[in-house]
């Protein structure tokens, strides 16, 4: 697998941090870095939303010991997908723009 460019992982690092599903990002700024490694290879393997979801729902309850349902992996993804592709147009992987999560 191809390794992300620093400025790509710090996009997805903070993207994953806003999210924060288990409270601790304020205080550990790496806590889901085992997340962007599989990510990132789903990203460039061409990964949609819906498998993206799959991934973060798996992640939330078998690595963490979540209960997904709150956590919203589904509107995760769709950022996520929505951020990758924006920084293909844009600036490239890493540029991060801020997305609204509605309307």
């Amino acid at each position: 697998m191809e390794r992300g460019t620093g400025a790509t992982e710090n996009g997805l690092r903070h993207l994953l941090n806003e999210w924060d599903p288990i409270g601790v990002a304020d205080v550990v700024k790496d806590e889901y870095d085992c997340m962007l490694a599989p990510l990132l290879q789903r990203l460039r393997g061409g990964a949609g939303q819906s498998d993206i979801g799959d991934f973060l729902r798996h992640e939330l309850e078998d690595h963490f010991g979540l209960d997904p349902l709150g956590l919203r992996p589904e509107a995760m993804a769709a950022r996520v997908v929505s951020w990758w592709t924006a920084a293909g147009r844009a600036g490239g992987p890493g540029h991060v723009e801020e997305l609204s999560d509605g309307p």
